[in-house]
């Protein structure tokens, strides 16, 4: 888990509830006495990571309008071609009928 994941020097004001099934919830205790947290560590923790890493994502960027234009550019230019591309695409997709 990252450091910020669990942060035990912060005063904790806001409290989560959840329910889980009996199965989820042992899954849940194993899992938290296997990494040495306690439940409410393991599974806070975890979600945070999670979040934090749903959240990378979707953050804003500021850019100048030039370093817009040449961020747009580079988006758009095509990519070298190199022998070892051409020979991938050219196989069939393990993905498609044709294989």
């Amino acid at each position: 888990m990252s450091e910020s994941a669990v942060d035990t020097r912060l005063a904790k004001n806001q409290r989560i509830n959840l329910r889980a099934t009996d199965r989820q919830e042992s899954l849940l205790r194993r899992a938290a006495e296997a990494t040495d947290h306690t439940l409410t560590e393991f599974i806070l923790g975890s979600a945070v990571e999670h979040a934090e890493r749903v959240m990378a994502d979707r953050r804003w960027f500021i850019a100048t309008e030039d370093q817009f234009e040449e961020f747009k550019r580079l988006l758009d230019a095509p990519l070298p071609s190199t022998t070892k591309f051409e020979k991938l695409f050219a196989r069939p997709s393990v993905f498609s009928d044709k294989a």
